[in-house]
């Protein structure tokens, strides 16, 4: 018997079609990812086909490398095409965003025909067509039809919103809302909450969304006017805002724990922009998660769930004075802060661990 309660005559195959490697994407790693092993103790093997190779991963997000984007591109295709004729092994086809990147969705519809279930996982509102700096002329190509085919024709489908998961049940009835999680047993808490140091507020992210930290540049130079603190930026190697002590650590899945755990407080701002609504507020649970009081953009309802306004963190509008007075509160009592990082520990380990969510994760792949 598996932890469903269901008897396990013979391991049941999954096979995973993801854009990205395993191990190296947030939205990879801190959603689905991490049930594998969970899935592979209750009777399940899983096979993982990426239509990046880990080379493509790394130049993607660079400028240049046209010509070996497109053979990287084409090798995506081909694998996809022969990936088709095996199909017919697995007894779940589990999908995240999209089988193949551009046009319309004519894989999509053949991996629907080849499969005997498939089960759909969406993050953000992919269909919006939203792309890298680098690559922002790739989104005239993306196939923004292609989520909204899978998510009429999947057996199930996996969202991580309340906005998202209203958006699909338009279109199928069959969805879930599971946000991202952490591993809150490697997650663990280390601040001591004291002023004896000169107080970090920490941002995580990649070079691409280090933008949406430019938002609050003017708030956070009229804040080191007011208070000594240092601003870590974790994602890139080439932020900066004048007059603010800053320091950049390009983002390594091996240092990303110990990386955040450094900060004294969390930085969350958004644009007020439709795609923020698919959002599932993956920082601030990262952050949260080890005990760290956020302050976020109080936009979406996703957002809104994860950050109890005053109680675990502080939920601000884009006004200047807002933030200001939130983190000016932050820095000056740590006791406070100690207070909101310890509701916010609690909140997440309750609500968006891996133990909270295991079993949501079994019920639809071994319906």
């Amino acid at each position: 018997m598996n932890r469903t309660g269901m008897p396990l005559e013979k391991n049941k195959k999954i096979a995973i079609i993801c854009p990205h490697p395993e191990g190296v994407a947030p939205g990879q790693r801190l959603k689905y990812e991490q049930y594998f092993n969970n899935w592979r103790s209750n009777g399940f093997e899983v096979e993982i086909f990426p239509f990046q190779s880990k080379r493509f991963w790394d130049i993607n997000p660079k400028k240049g490398y046209i010509f070996e984007k497109i053979f990287w591109t084409i090798i995506g295709y081909i694998h996809r095409f022969f990936l088709l004729f095996k199909l017919w092994k697995y007894d779940v086809v589990y999908i995240f965003l999209w089988v193949t990147p551009f046009g319309p969705p004519f894989f999509e519809f053949l991996y629907r025909i080849f499969s005997k279930k498939i089960v759909f996982d969406i993050d953000d509102l992919v269909f919006l067509g939203n792309s890298s700096e680098a690559n922002s002329w790739i989104s005239k190509l993306k196939g923004r039809q292609k989520p909204i085919f899978l998510m009429k024709h999947a057996a199930h489908v996996i969202t991580c919103t309340p906005y998202l998961d209203n958006f699909v049940r338009k279109l199928n009835p069959n969805t879930t809302d599971i946000s991202s999680t952490i591993d809150t047993d490697a997650y663990q808490v280390v601040n001591t909450y004291k002023n004896d140091h000169t107080i970090i507020l920490g941002w995580s992210g990649s070079h691409s969304t280090a933008k949406y930290l430019k938002l609050i540049a003017p708030m956070l130079q009229a804040l080191s006017k007011k208070h000594t603190f240092k601003l870590l930026v974790m994602g890139t190697d080439s932020f900066k805002i004048e007059g603010v002590d800053v320091t950049c650590i390009p983002w390594r899945a091996a240092i990303e724990i110990e990386t955040i755990q450094k900060f004294d407080i969390g930085l969350y701002p958004l644009p007020d922009e439709e795609w923020v609504h698919g959002k599932s507020g993956l920082k601030a649970i990262q952050y949260m998660g080890m005990g760290i009081p956020t302050v976020a953009q109080k936009i979406g309802q996703a957002i809104e769930r994860v950050v109890i306004d005053k109680e675990n963190g502080f939920l601000v509008n884009g006004y200047q004075a807002e933030w200001l007075a939130a983190l000016s509160q932050l820095i000056e009592n740590p006791a406070l802060r100690h207070q909101m990082g310890t509701a916010a520990r609690a909140h997440i380990v309750k609500n968006y661990s891996l133990q909270a969510n295991a079993e949501k994760y079994l019920e639809v792949i071994g319906e």
